[in-house]
């Protein structure tokens, strides 16, 4: 049974003929291509006609395609703020030193 689905930017698809899983990445209507990606990485970019040839069907995202993306995005982000507030901690206390050793001298 061949299905006829528009492709839709974020949605996962698996091709049944070559059992391959992919999403679309871009719809570029004025061009009339679709970029995908598949599970591995690989990215392609096909035509709409070649789109409405392929035998599709709408899957759900697979289990860890998305997780591990967003937890190292998370992790990078908590390590920038970390860093951050160190280096924040660290500029106080050389910038009281500094006004202390003014104020010792009657700099200001």
């Amino acid at each position: 049974m061949s299905r006829d689905y528009e492709p839709v930017r974020g949605q996962w698809y698996e091709n049944l003929e070559d059992e391959e899983s992919f999403r679309v990445l871009t719809v570029d209507e004025d061009s009339e291509l679709v970029e995908i990606e598949y599970l591995d990485g690989e990215l392609e970019e096909i035509d709409l006609e070649t789109w409405h040839e392929m035998d599709l069907d709408r899957i759900d995202e697979p289990e860890g395609w998305g997780e591990s993306d967003e937890d190292e995005d998370e992790d990078e982000e908590d390590d920038e703020d970390e860093d951050w507030d160190e280096d924040d901690d660290e500029d106080d206390d050389d910038w009281d030193e500094d006004e202390e050793e003014d104020n010792e001298r009657g700099e200001y």
